[in-house]
C-alpha cells in the first residue's frame, strides 16, 4: 500500500479496503506501459541508388531508380520519400513527401510502389539543364533521414535533322568564305598582273 500511496497521493487508498486497492493496482498498468509506447522500434534502411551515372540524349525518357529495403518493417507506406539534385547552381528540391514539388511541372514525377520499396523517379523528355547529380532521401517515421549516394545524369545534345542541317550549313560557310578570299585575291591581284604584262610587253618590244 506504501507504493499505490506514493503513485496517488491524496486518496484512501488502503483505508475503505481490498477492492480500491485492486482498482488503483489496475490503474497502474497503463502507467507503467506508457513509456514503452513512446519508444518505437528503430529502422534499419536501406537506400540504394542505381547506376552510379547515368547519360542520355536530349528529349528521352529517364528512369533514375532508388529502392528501400527495410527487414523490420515489410510495409514502407508511412515513409516520407524526397528527390532533389544538385549542379552548379546549387541544390533544388524536385520532390518532397512522395509529389513533385516543382510548379507546372509534370516532366518529374514518382513512379513504383511504395509499399514494395520501389520510390524510383522518372523525367521525361530531358533537357540539358536536367544535368546534375540526383539524390533520393527517405524521412523515417521516428525521423531519422536516410539518403542515397546519387546519380549523376549527364545529357547530350542531340544530333537529329537541325544538327545535320546546321553542320551542313557551317560546312558551306566555311567553303564560301575560302571561294570569296580567293576571289578577292584575284580582283586585288588582277591589275598588277595586267600591270606585270605590259611591263613584259613593253620589255620585249625594247
Amino acid at each position: 500500500s506504501a507504493v499505490l500511496f506514493s503513485l496517488f497521493p491524496g486518496t484512501d487508498v488502503g483505508v475503505t479496503g481490498g477492492g480500491a486497492n485492486k482498482e488503483n493496482a489496475a490503474a497502474v498498468t497503463p502507467v507503467t506501459a506508457q513509456p514503452l509506447l513512446l519508444t518505437p522500434e528503430p529502422w534499419n534502411l536501406l537506400v540504394t541508388q542505381t547506376p552510379a551515372k547515368e547519360k542520355a540524349k536530349e528529349g528521352e525518357t529517364v528512369i533514375l531508380n532508388c529502392h528501400l529495403n527495410s527487414p523490420e518493417h515489410p510495409s514502407l507506406t508511412d515513409l516520407m520519400v524526397k528527390w532533389y539534385k544538385e549542379d552548379e547552381k546549387g541544390q533544388m528540391d524536385l520532390l518532397e513527401k512522395n509529389v513533385t514539388n516543382l510548379p507546372n511541372n509534370s516532366r518529374i514525377f514518382m513512379s513504383g510502389d511504395l509499399s514494395q520499396g520501389d520510390v524510383s523517379l522518372i523525367i521525361l523528355n530531358v533537357t540539358t539543364s536536367d544535368h546534375g547529380i540526383y539524390f533520393c532521401e527517405v524521412t523515417l517515421p521516428d525521423g531519422k533521414v536516410v539518403t542515397g549516394d546519387g546519380t549523376k545524369l549527364r545529357i547530350r545534345r542531340a544530333l537529329g535533322l537541325f544538327g545535320i542541317e546546321e553542320s551542313i550549313g557551317t560546312i558551306i560557310g566555311v567553303v564560301a568564305a575560302g571561294i570569296g578570299g580567293i576571289v578577292v585575291l584575284i580582283v586585288v591581284l588582277t591589275p598588277q598582273l595586267r600591270k606585270c604584262i605590259l611591263c613584259m610587253r613593253e620589255e620585249s618590244r625594247q
